[in-house]
């Protein structure tokens, strides 16, 4: 297992971490396998969405955060509710094809770390396996 760091600046954020983990695939022995992407947090996620147009990424925290509101009537005493739901909501792990040592994405899909309680120094954990 490989690890990279994530630092966040803004409460909610996406980050996109595309070139770092295909940096970890390009420099592994692996060809072909798939490469697993994991966040070890309860308050940050990982998603795969489009890159090409950075309006999506605020749209997407816009919308997230009129569905799931910073505040409401949470009871968890450490007051970061939204974030613990926005992680569930969005997923802490993707798995992306390897194919001749690069990410098998599609054409205007990058990979996104999304912080929902930052900021914060992140890890992200990554794991390839050859097929």
């Amino acid at each position: 297992m490989q690890k990279i760091n994530v630092n966040t600046s803004e409460q909610t954020e996406m980050k996109n971490i595309t070139d770092q983990i295909q940096d970890m695939v390009s420099n592994s022995d692996i060809k072909d396998g798939i490469c697993y992407v994991f966040i070890p947090h309860t308050t940050a996620g990982i998603t795969i969405n489009e890159n090409a147009d950075p309006d999506v990424k605020t749209d997407i925290i816009k919308e997230l955060n009129k569905i799931i509101p910073f505040q409401d009537d949470y009871r968890h005493f450490e007051g970061n509710s939204a974030a613990h739901i926005k992680t569930a909501t969005v997923g802490s792990s993707e798995s992306i094809f390897i194919e001749n040592g690069i990410l098998q994405l599609g054409r205007w899909q990058g990979i996104f770390f999304c912080e929902w309680d930052g900021p914060r120094r992140r890890e992200v954990w990554i794991k390839t396996i050859s097929s």
